[in-house]
C-alpha cells in the first residue's frame, strides 16, 4: 500500500538516483548508512566515557542505536494514537531510522569537547559543528569513489531530517555550535527547492528552531535517549552515588516536582535495578508525544512540515532534570574534565602539525596522512580547503586511532613495524 504522506518532493534525492526494485527510498536511505565505515568507527568513539574503558558503557554506535529503535516507537505509537495518521498516511519508521542513525556521524573523537576543539582549531576555516559535518558526510563524502560520485544520493527528507540547525557560519560571530558550513548552502536550497530561507526565516533562531517532523521526532528521540542513559551509566560508573546526588540537591533551587523525581532516582539506586526501572522511562516518553498540525511556508508542500510533533511539558522538565544531574555530577567531574583536557590537546597538536606539514610554504612534505587524502590535498589551492580536508580526516578517527596516531609522532618510544603496518 502506498503511503500518500510523502510526496515526489519527499523523495528527490541529490543527486537523482534509480528506483530499488524492491526498496522504497527511504530503506535504501537506511541501508546506506548502516553499510557505511563512518556509522561503524562510531563503535570506538565516546559518548560519555571514553570508548573502551569499560565493555557495557555506552558508545556514539550503542547510543545511535537507542536512538533509531526509540524513533521508530514514536512512529508507531503516533499511528496507532493520532487520528491524523492511518494504514496509508503515516510518519516513515524507514526514514526516521535512518535519521536516527545518521545523527551522530559527524561527530568527532573524544564527545562533545572533540567538537569544540575542532571549532576552536577551525575558526579562521569555517568552523566546525557536528550537525554539519554530519551533512557533510551525508553529501559530500559517504560513497564519494564510487563513480565519480559525490555522497549517497539521499532523499530531500532525510538531508531535511539531520538539519537540526540551518543558519550559516558567516550568518554569526564565530559560533560555538549550531551552524552549517557556509559551502553547504546549495543543499539548504535543495531542501526547500531553493525557496528564500533568508526571506521565510529571517533571524538565527528561526531557522535553527524551524524542522520538519522527522528531524523533531529524532531530537526528542535523542533527548530520551541520553538523558536516561547517561544517568543510568553515570549510575553504573559510580559517578552519580545517593551522597552526590543528595548534595547536589541541596545545591540546587528544586521544584517540589523535581525534588520528587531525585527521590526517584535515590530509591531506583538503592534497588539496584537501574536499567530496567529507568528503562521504563523511555516507554513513558515515547507516549508524551503527540501530533499538532502547524502552518508555515513550507506546510502546503510537505506534510513533513504541515505537522509538528508535541511533547507533554513534564516529561521536557523531567527530561531537562535528567540532563542537569549528568552534566554536574558527571560531565564537571573532574575525571572527565581530565580526559577533556588530554583530548583537546592531542588533536590541536595533531591539527597543527597537519597543517605545519601540508603547508605551501613547507618545501619538505612527509607523507603524515593516507595517500588518497595527500592526493586529494595536493589539488587544493587555498590553506582553508587544505584545514576543511585535514579536519575531515581528525573528526573521522576514533578515539583509539587519535591516540594511536598521536603517539606515532610524538612519543618517541612508541612505534614499532606491526605497530605502523
Amino acid at each position: 500500500m502506498e503511503n500518500s504522506f510523502y510526496s515526489a518532493f519527499d523523495q528527490t534525492c541529490i543527486p537523482e538516483r534509480q528506483a530499488d526494485p524492491y526498496r522504497n527510498r527511504f530503506e535504501v536511505d537506511r541501508d546506506r548508512i548502516i553499510h557505511t565505515s563512518a556509522f561503524r568507527r562510531l563503535q570506538a568513539k565516546t559518548q560519555v566515557f571514553q570508548s573502551g574503558e569499560y565493555d557495557f558503557y555506552r558508545t556514539r554506535l550503542t547510543h545511535s542505536i537507542e536512538v533509531a529503535q526509540i524513533g521508530r516507537s514514536i512512529c508507531s505509537y503516533l499511528k496507532k494514537s493520532s487520528n491524523s495518521l492511518n494504514d496509508d498516511f503515516y510518519i516513515d519508521p524507514n526514514l526516521v531510522e535512518a535519521i536516527c542513525l545518521s545523527h551522530d556521524l559527524g561527530h568527532p573523537p573524544f564527545g562533545h569537547n572533540g567538537e569544540r576543539t575542532l571549532n576552536r582549531l577551525m575558526a579562521d576555516y569555517g568552523g566546525f559543528e557536528g550537525n554539519a559535518q554530519t551533512l557533510r558526510l551525508l553529501t559530500t563524502t559517504i560513497y564519494s569513489d564510487l563513480k565519480q560520485r559525490k555522497g549517497m544520493q539521499a532523499s530531500r527528507a532525510l538531508l531535511d531530517g539531520v538539519l537540526k540547525y540551518k543558519s550559516l557560519y558567516s550568518e554569526r560571530d564565530k559560533p560555538e555550535n549550531h551552524f552549517l558550513y557556509d559551502d553547504q548552502k546549495l543543499f539548504l536550497d535543495f531542501v526547500f527547492e531553493g525557496s528564500n530561507v533568508n526571506q521565510e526565516l529571517p533571524t538565527v533562531e528561526d531557522k535553527n528552531n524551524f524542522r520538519s517532523l522527522e528531524c523533531q521526532i529524532m531530537n526528542w528521540a535523542d533527548d530520551t535517549a541520553y538523558c536516561i542513559h547517561d544517568l543510568a551509566d553515570g549510575i553504573r560508573a559510580e559517578f552519580i552515588t545517593i551522597d552526590k546526588l543528595r548534595r547536589w540537591a541541596e545545591s540546587q533551587q528544586l521544584s517540589d516536582e523535581e525534588i520528587s523525581h531525585v527521590g526517584s532516582i535515590v530509591r531506583i539506586i538503592q534497588q539496584g535495578n537501574v536499567d530496567a526501572t529507568l528503562g521504563l522511562k523511555i516507554g513513558e516518553f515515547i507516549q508524551a508525544s503527540s501530533l499538532i498540525e502547524r502552518q508555515n511556508y513550507m506546510s502546503e508542500r510537505t506534510n513533513r512540515y504541515r505537522f509538528s510533533l508535541q511533547v507533554e511539558e513534564t516529561k521536557l522538565r523531567e527530561s531537562e532534570l535528567y540532563k542537569r544531574i549528568a552534566f554536574d555530577i558527571v560531565f564537571l567531574s573532574t575525571r572527565v574534565k581530565q580526559l577533556e583536557y588530554k583530548g583537546d590537546r592531542m588533536l590541536e597538536r595533531l591539527f597543527r602539525a597537519l597543517m605545519e606539514n601540508y603547508s605551501s610554504q613547507n618545501k619538505r612534505i612527509m607523507r603524515l596522512v593516507p595517500p588518497k587524502l595527500e592526493k586529494r590535498l595536493k589539488n587544493v589551492h587555498t590553506e582553508t580547503e587544505k584545514a576543511r580536508l585535514l579536519c575531515d580526516y581528525l573528526a573521522g578517527m576514533t578515539d583509539s586511532f587519535s591516540i594511536k596516531t598521536y603517539r606515532r609522532l610524538f612519543d618517541p618510544g612508541y612505534g614499532s613495524i606491526v605497530d605502523i603496518v
